[in-house]
């Protein structure tokens, strides 16, 4: 668990805390900022006596939804427990908060909520908008280009995992590591630390190169999972690090031939892509 940091919302301060590698905020804070209330924990509770599928969703969470929980944050006496909820949970602790203040958030849902039914209909609607995401982030024609396309190639291989025995969340974490291991020799999380990343997606702050072999390494798997028909785990792991080897060796004679390491510390995190080219 990291340090307690604010969030800010029209100038009032919303503690927030990583735990388990996403944000959960102060449930109190919330609700004092949407509602101006003096006593947010007494709101809380008649808000939960009010709405009982809200209550529901607090008391025992649901299918993929967590609840509530009571972790350590900064307090000005101090660090105490309180009652914190992830993004999701407070998105929809706002929907039965009946105020003013939480009406524009409620409007920004329904409208996200509209448009991912759009992409559902027409799936080229999304590419677009993740398009238009990396430009306003500041990245070059170029990169986004391969960026999609690595997308594009992951989402391949992890339909083939799926489809081949790998079930659970670590399986994917697992093989997609030995790919890595084998196209850069460092796993992602080692890679992570070597650019200095926390929380940010790897290949949103790899360059031309990396992201070049890592689709190499992962395309390489899923064409050798499908001559080979491959089924279950210790297959796939085995395949993995056979298609993560043919990225590595191409890696390692482009490395000779240049002189330097492919593998960067080079993010996007100070200063996007544009603003680079630019000066």
């Amino acid at each position: 668990m990291e340090t307690t940091k604010i969030a800010l919302f029209k100038g009032n301060k919303i503690r927030k805390i990583i735990y388990k590698r996403e944000w959960w905020f102060v449930i109190n804070d919330v609700i004092e900022v949407l509602t101006d209330s003096r006593d947010p924990a007494q709101y809380f509770k008649k808000l939960k006596q009010r709405d009982k599928e809200l209550a529901k969703l607090i008391n025992k969470g649901g299918v993929q939804f967590v609840p509530p929980l009571m972790l350590k944050v900064e307090t000005q006496g101090g660090e105490q427990k309180t009652y914190c909820w992830n993004t999701e949970g407070i998105f929809r602790l706002i929907q039965s908060i009946p105020s003013p203040k939480a009406e524009p958030f409620k409007r920004w849902l329904a409208k996200i909520g509209y448009e991912r039914v759009k992409e559902i209909e027409n799936p080229e609607l999304a590419t677009k908008r993740t398009r238009m995401l990396y430009r306003l982030k500041g990245y070059s024609n170029d990169w986004i280009e391969k960026r999609m396309r690595g997308i594009a190639i992951r989402e391949e291989l992890t339909e083939e995992w799926q489809k081949r025995g790998a079930k659970q969340q670590k399986d994917y974490e697992i093989l997609t590591a030995e790919i890595s291991k084998a196209t850069f020799g460092i796993t992602p999380s080692e890679y992570k630390k070597h650019k200095g990343l926390k929380r940010e997606n790897l290949r949103d702050h790899m360059d031309d190169f990396e992201l070049i072999f890592t689709m190499l390494g992962e395309r390489s798997t899923t064409e050798i999972h499908r001559t080979e028909n491959s089924i279950g785990i210790p297959k796939l792991k085995s395949d993995a690090k056979a298609g993560g080897s043919i990225a590595g060796g191409a890696r390692k004679k482009l490395e000779k031939r240049l002189g330097r390491s492919v593998v960067s510390k080079n993010n996007y995190l100070k200063k996007p892509q544009n603003k680079k080219l630019e000066s």
